[in-house]
C-alpha cells in the first residue's frame, strides 16, 4: 500500500508510522521538520516531504495524494498559547478538506481511505447521540473558547456531510479516542459505535499507542475497515478486572 501521514511528528502520528512501517508499508509524511522521526528515517519505505501542509499549492497536494490507498491526518494544535489561538486556527478543517479536494480532482478508480484521528468531545449526528444540559452548556464554552475543539468538529462534520456515505472516491473513518495517556506496548481496547460513558464528567482512558494500532487496523485490514467506515469510532483501552 501507499500511505499518507499528515501529523506524523505528533505523540500519536509518529507511533502510527513506524507501526506501518513496521509491517514493511509504503508511507509518504509531509512534516515542517524531520528530526522528531528519529531512527525512522532510516527505513528505505519511508518518503519525506519537508513542508507545512497547508502551504502547498492544489497541484503539489493533487501530486501528494496520488496513488494513494490511503490516508491518515494525526494533525493537532500544540497546547501553547500560540498552538491554540494563533494561526491556523482551522489546520485540522482546512487540511482535511484540501486534501480530500485534491483526490477527488485526481479522480482514483479506486476509493482512497481517509482516516482522522479526531475527538471523544465530538458528536456523530448520524446516530442522534444524546447529552446532557451540563455537557452541552461545557461543549458551548468549549466551543467559544478553544479554537482547536471548534476545528476538530470542523473537520469530522466535513467528512460526514460533504464526503458522506457515497462518494466515488473518498471513504472514510473519524476515529474519536478518549482521554489520552502514554504507554510503551499494545494493550486489549474496545471499539464502540458512540460513547458509553461522559467524555466531560466521566471520561475513559486509551493509549496513544493504541489509537495508533486501530488505525493501522482501520488501513491495512478490509475487514475493520467494512465495520467502520463512514462512522466515527469511539476507543478505549480496556479497563483491567478486579481481582
Amino acid at each position: 500500500m501507499k500511505i499518507l501521514i499528515v501529523g506524523a511528528t505528533g505523540a500519536t502520528g509518529r507511533l502510527l508510522v513506524k507501526d506501518l512501517l513496521d509491517r514493511g508499508e509504503k508511507v509518504t509524511v509531509v512534516v515542517r521538520s524531520a528530526e522528531k522521526l528519529d531512527e525512522l528515517l532510516n527505513n528505505k519505505n519511508l518518503t519525506v516531504v519537508k513542508a507545512a501542509v497547508l502551504d502547498l499549492s492544489d497541484e503539489q497536494m493533487a501530486e501528494l495524494v496520488q496513488g494513494c490507498d490511503a490516508i491518515a491526518s494525526c494533525l493537532g494544535h500544540n497546547l501553547t498559547f500560540k498552538g491554540m489561538f494563533g494561526k491556523p486556527r482551522r489546520l485540522v478543517a482546512d487540511a482535511t478538506r484540501r486534501l480530500c479536494a485534491a483526490i477527488e480532482d485526481n479522480k482514483p478508480q479506486k476509493q482512497v481511505k481517509f482516516v482522522l484521528m479526531n475527538t471523544s468531545g465530538n458528536r456523530n449526528s448520524d446516530l442522534n447521540e444524546r447529552i446532557s444540559l451540563g455537557e452541552r452548556l461545557v461543549v458551548s464554552l468549549l466551543s467559544v473558547l478553544l479554537p482547536p475543539y471548534t476545528d476538530n468538529i470542523a473537520a469530522a462534520e466535513f467528512l460526514r456531510t460533504q464526503i458522506g456515505q457515497n462518494n466515488p472516491h473518498i471513504e472514510w473513518t473519524a476515529v474519536r479516542p478518549d482521554s489520552l495517556i502514554d504507554e510503551d506496548s499494545v494493550s486489549p481496547y474496545e471499539i464502540h459505535p458512540s460513547p458509553i460513558r461522559s467524555a466531560l464528567f466521566n471520561p475513559g482512558k486509551v493509549s496513544r499507542i493504541n489509537v495508533a494500532r486501530f488505525m493501522v487496523e482501520l488501513i491495512t485490514d478490509n475487514e475493520t475497515w467494512k465495520q467502520w467506515k463512514g462512522q466515527m469510532p469511539l476507543i478505549y483501552s480496556r479497563e483491567p478486572e478486579n481481582s
